[in-house]
C-alpha cells in the first residue's frame, strides 16, 4: 500500500495535522494525483543536487501536464482550471530554484511518515501527554470567550461615539439658534428655558463623554491583561510544543488560532482609537473646563499600541539537513521564518526586520539580513518574513593572521539568532526584538551527531528558550521522557517509532536495568562515557545505526521487519522454540552501525542450536543490498553443499513474502560460458557465504562472509568434491 492511501486511512485528529503542512509551495491535489509517482523520486538527494532537482521539477510538470490531458477528456472544468493554475504556479515559484522544490516535497513525504509512525505507536510518552493537557484546552475556550467579549464590547462603544456625535451635533444647532436671536428675544422666559436645556445638555454631554471614555480604558485594561497573561501562557505553550516538535515530537498547531486572537485584539484597539479620534474632532468643536478628553485621550492611545515581537515560527535550519534543525554549519545557507502574530492589512511592508547573530561578535551573518515582512510570504495569509540565503560566518583572530575558522568548535556552546523588528505605523516607531531557540554551530559535518546530541539534551531539559549557558552545568532528563525522544528519532528520521520492547533494550543499554519508568539520565552518560566495555558512547552508537537505517536498510525498517534492538540473551528466548530457519535482525552492540541476523536450527541429537552472523556496516551493505543478501546467503556445512539457511522471518513470515518486494533482481541462474555470445563472459552475480563447523561444541563463531558467484561454484562442483571445498574454505588464505 502506498504511504499516500496509508495517510488517506488515517483518523481525523491525523487528518488535520497533514492538512497543515500542504499549501501553494505544494499543493494537495498533486500530492493525491500523482502519489505514486511522487514516493518513487528520491527528493531528499534532489534537495542537495541542482542537476537532479531540475530534472525533478521538469519530470513534474511533464507529470501534471499527463494529468491535465487526461481531465480534459473528462471535462472535469473545476480539475482542469485548478490544475493549470497549480501548474503556472510551480512553475514560476520554483524555475529559478529547482532545489526548493524539492525540499518542500522531501518534508511533506518525511511529516506524512512521522505522522503514519504517530498514529502506529498506541502508547504516547510523557512529554507528548504533557502537551495535550485538558487544562490547556479550558483556556483557550476562556481565551476566545473574552476575546469575543472585549469585541462586543468595543462595538458598544462605538455606538456610544456615535450617540455623542449626534448630542454634540443637537447641541451646537440649539446654540447657533440662540445666537441668531433677536436682543429682545434672548430677554424672554422662553430664552431662558432654552439656556437651562442647553445646560442639561452640556452636563448630560459631560457625563457620556466621561462614561466613553470610562468603558474604553476598561476595554483597554482587560484587553492589557487578557495579552499579557492568558494569551502569553498560550503563546508560551506554543513554543514549548515548536521546542518538542524540533526534536521529532508531534507536529504543533494552534498558532492560527493565537494570530486570530492577538489579530481580533488589536483589531478593537485600533477601532478604539479611531474613536479616541473622533472624540478628539468633537472637543475640538466644542470643548468646555473640566472636559475629559484632552486629559485621557493621549494616555489612552498610547496604550492602544499594545505589540509583541515576531517570533521564529520556523527555527534555523539548513535545507541540507532539514531533520536536524538548530544545527548550523559555517558558511553554509540556512533558512529561518519569522511571524507576526498580528495580522493588519495596514501592517504590510512596514515591518522590517533585522537578522545577527551573537552579543559577542564571533560570527556575523553573511548575506541579505534585513527584510521587510509581508502578507505575499506567507500561504496562509499571515504577516511572515522569510530569511532563505543567511550564512554564519565565524570572525578572524582579533590577533590577526589566520581566523578561528575551521577549527573544531564545541558543540556544547550555544549561540542564538537575534532579529530586532520595527514596526512604522501611523507616524509611531515601534522596536521590539526576539530570537531563535539556541543554536549549536559546527566548522565540519562530522560535529553533526554530537551537536543534535545537545540540541535534543536542552530541548528535553527546559522550556527556557534563551539559556545559552546552559551545559555550564546541564540537569539530568527524566530517562522515560528521554526514551521518549529517542523513539522520535527514529520516526522523524528513518519512518517508524520504537515500541515497548525496543525502548526497554535501550533502557537496560543505558542503566542496567529492565524498567525505565523512573529515574534520571546524566548528559555525560547519554553522551559523554563510554559504553561499559566499548569504544563508544551510547549516542554515538544509536546514531551510527539511524544512518544506517537510513542509508541502507529504510525500507525493511518502515516495514517492521527489522527488530533491531533486542539483546542476544532475549533474541535466544525468542528463537529457541521456533522452526529451524527462524531468524530476526538486530543491530550490533560491539560494531558501530553494524547490522546481523540470528537464525535457529538443531542438531542430530535435537539440541537446539543459533547461528549469528558477522555484522554488515555500511561498507558491505554499498556493495550488495541487505534484502539481496538475506535473500542469496548461503552456508557451506562440512559433507553439504551451499544452502540458505533463513526460512521464516521472526515468528514466522516466510521470507519471500516479507523481502520479496525489496529485492533488488531475481537470482541469476548458473550459466555456462558457450550459452551465450557476445564477449563471452559468464554472468556472475556476488553472494554471500560461510562455513560452520559442525563437529565442534564450542560456540559457533562465523568466519568472514566471502562474495562467491553461482558460476564459479558451479565449476567448482564439477572439478572438486564437497570436502575439498570445504578444506579450501578453511584454508588460511580464505581470510585474506
Amino acid at each position: 500500500m502506498s504511504q499516500w492511501n496509508q495517510v488517506q486511512q488515517l483518523e481525523i485528529k491525523f487528518l488535520e495535522q497533514v492538512d497543515q503542512f500542504y499549501d501553494d509551495n505544494f499543493p494537495m491535489e498533486i500530492r493525491h494525483l500523482l502519489a505514486q509517482w511522487i514516493e518513487n523520486q528520491d527528493w531528499e538527494a534532489a534537495s542537495n543536487n541542482e542537476t537532479m532537482a531540475t530534472i525533478l521539477l521538469q519530470n513534474l510538470l511533464i507529470q501534471l501536464d499527463e494529468q491535465l490531458g487526461r481531465v480534459s477528456k473528462e471535462k472535469n472544468l473545476l480539475l482542469i482550471h485548478n490544475l493549470k493554475r497549480i501548474r503556472k504556479v510551480l512553475q514560476g515559484k520554483f524555475h529559478g530554484n529547482p532545489m526548493h522544490v524539492a525540499v518542500v516535497i522531501s518534508n511533506c513525504l518525511r511529516e506524512e511518515r512521522r505522522i503514519l509512525a504517530a498514529a502506529n505507536m498506541p502508547v504516547q510518552g510523557p512529554l507528548e501527554k504533557s502537551l495535550q493537557s485538558s487544562s490547556v484546552s479550558e483556556r483557550q475556550r476562556n481565551v476566545e470567550h473574552k476575546v469575543a467579549a472585549i469585541k462586543n464590547s468595543v462595538q458598544m462603544t462605538e455606538q456610544d461615539t456615535k450617540y455623542l456625535e449626534d448630542l454634540q451635533d443637537e447641541f451646537d444647532y440649539r446654540y447657533k439658534t440662540i445666537q441668531t436671536m433677536d436682543q429682545s428675544d434672548k430677554n424672554s422666559a422662553m430664552m431662558n428655558q432654552e439656556v437651562l436645556t442647553l445646560q442639561e445638555m452640556l452636563n448630560s454631554l459631560d457625563f457620556k463623554r466621561k462614561e466613553a471614555l470610562s468603558k474604553m480604558t476598561q476595554i483597554i485594561h482587560e484587553t492589557d491583561l487578557l495579552m499579557n497573561n492568558m494569551l502569553i501562557e498560550e503563546l508560551q505553550d506554543w513554543k514549548r510544543r515548536q521546542q518538542i516538535a524540533c526534536i521529532g515530537g508531534p507536529l504543533h498547531n494552534g498558532l492560527d488560532q493565537l494570530q486570530n486572537c492577538f489579530t481580533l485584539l488589536a483589531e478593537s484597539l485600533f477601532q478604539l482609537r479611531r474613536q479616541l479620534e473622533k472624540l478628539e474632532e468633537q472637543s475640538t468643536k466644542m470643548t468646555y473646563e473640566g472636559d475629559p478628553i484632552p486629559v485621557q485621550r493621549t494616555h489612552m492611545l498610547e496604550r492602544c499600541y499594545q505589540w509583541h515581537p515576531a517570533f521564529c515560527e520556523r527555527q534555523p535550519c539548513m535545507p541540507t539537513h532539514p531533520q536536524r534543525p538548530l544545527v548550523l554549519k559555517t558558511l553554509i545557507q540556512f533558512t529561518v521564518k519569522l511571524r507576526l502574530l498580528i495580522k493588519l492589512p495596514e501592517l504590510n511592508y512596514q515591518v522590517k526586520v533585522k537578522a545577527s547573530i551573537d552579543n559577542n561578535r564571533r560570527f556575523v551573518l553573511c548575506g541579505t539580513n534585513v527584510k521587510a515582512m509581508s502578507i505575499e510570504e506567507s500561504s496562509n495569509g499571515s504577516l511572515s518574513v522569510e530569511f532563505r540565503h543567511l550564512q554564519p560566518k565565524e570572525m578572524k583572530s582579533s590577533a590577526g593572521g589566520k581566523g578561528n575558522e575551521g577549527c573544531h568548535m564545541v558543540t556544547e556552546e550555544l549561540h542564538s539568532i537575534t532579529f530586532e523588528t520595527q514596526i512604522c505605523l501611523y507616524g509611531l516607531t515601534i522596536d521590539l526584538e526576539t530570537s531563535s531557540l539556541p543554536v549549536v554551530m559546527i566548522s565540519n559535518v562530522s560535529q553533526l551527531p554530537n551537536a543534535w546530541a545537545s540540541i535534543i539534551w536542552y530541548n528535553v531539559s527546559t522550556n527556557d528558550s534563551q539559556n545559552l549557558v546552559f551545559f555550564n552545568n546541564p540537569p539530568p532528563a527524566t530517562l522515560s521522557q528521554l526514551l521518549e525522544v529517542m523513539s522520535w528519532q527514529f520516526s522523524s528520521y528513518v519512518g517508524r517509532g520504537l515500541n515497548s520492547d525496543q525502548l526497554n533494550m535501550l533502557a537496560e543499554k543505558l542503566t542496567v536495568q529492565s524498567s525505565y519508568s523512573d529515574g534520571h539520565l546524566t548528559w555525560a552518560k547519554f553522551c559523554k562515557e563510554h559504553l561499559p566495555g566499548k569504544s563508544f558512547t551510547f549516542w554515538t552508537w544509536l546514531e551510527a545505526i539511524l544512518d544506517l537505517i537510513k542509508k541502507h536498510i529504510l525500507p525493511l525498517w518502515i516495514d517492521g521487519y527489522v527488530m533491531g534492538f533486542v539483546s542476544k540473551e532475549k533474541e535466544r528466548l525468542l528463537l529457541k522454540d521456533k522452526m529451524p530457519g527462524t531468524f530476526l535482525l538486530r543491530f550490533s552492540e560491539s560494531h558501530l552501525g553494524g547490522i546481523t541476523f540470528t537464525w535457529v536450527d538443531h542438531s542430530e541429537n535435537g539440541e537446539v542450536r543459533f547461528h549469528s552472523v558477522e555484522p554488515y556496516n555500511k561498507g558491505r551493505l554499498s556493495a550488495l543490498p541487505f534484502a539481496d543478501i538475506l535473500r542469496d546467503y548461503k552456508v557451506i556445512m562440512a559433507e553439504n553443499v551451499p544452502e540458505n539457511p533463513l526460512k521464516y522471518l521472526y515468528p514466522d513470515i516466510p521470507k519471500d513474502k516479507a523481502f520479496g518486494r525489496h529485492y533488488s533482481s531475481q537470482p541469476c541462474e548458473v550459466s555456462r560460458p558457450t550459452e551465450r555470445g557476445g564477449k563471452g563472459y559468464v554472468p556472475s552475480v556476488f553472494i554471500p557465504i560461510s562455513t560452520i563447523r559442525s563437529d565442534s561444541m564450542e560456540p559457533h563463531s562465523p568466519s568472514d562472509l566471502l562474495p562467491m558467484s553461482p558460476s564459479v561454484y558451479a565449476v567448482l562442483r564439477e572439478n572438486l568434491s564437497p570436502t575439498t571445498i570445504e578444506t579450501a574454505m578453511k584454508s588460511p588464505y580464505s581470510a585474506e
